[in-house]
């Protein structure tokens, strides 16, 4: 009995812990970054994937094609970086490419640049203006096994 009148308590005790609906939200809006605010952002997260997918030699990434600013950047920053970059779909027999997905979210007022493959995960916030974007957070890393 002393047991089921604790659980009673400690359940009306929670039950008052709950969030209310105007808390926080997961909604993001794809945003058209362009020129020189794409060209600092893909340059910056770039540089951080070849830290983390290792040297650009060995490796071949595979892109979806997309005309836009920040995916053409990107894509330059990674060939920059001596990577192998496949946008048409067309692979050499021997060829392993690695996925590469990326997106460009407005968040806050800043824009939020991820990069993902199959071994990892990075994202980063940035302010962008007309003459760059300069990062607004730490740079997250996810590893994947």
């Amino acid at each position: 009995m002393r047991r089921l009148f604790v659980t009673i308590i400690t359940t009306i005790l929670l039950s008052g812990c709950q969030t209310a609906e105007d808390g926080l939200t997961t909604n993001s809006t794809p945003v058209a970054v362009t020129g020189p605010a794409a060209s600092a952002i893909a340059g910056d997260m770039a540089s951080r994937l070849a830290e983390q997918i290792g040297p650009a030699g060995t490796t071949t990434l595979k892109m979806e094609k997309d005309s836009s600013d920040f995916a053409t950047a990107l894509e330059a920053a990674l060939k920059g970086w001596g990577y192998t970059v496949i946008t048409d779909g067309k692979v050499g027999k021997d060829v392993k490419p690695v996925e590469l997905a990326y997106s460009v979210d407005g968040v806050d007022g800043q824009v939020l640049a991820r990069l993902s493959t199959p071994s990892v995960a990075l994202g980063r916030a940035y302010t962008a203006s007309a003459a760059g974007a300069t990062p607004a957070s730490p740079l997250s890393i996810i590893q994947r096994n």
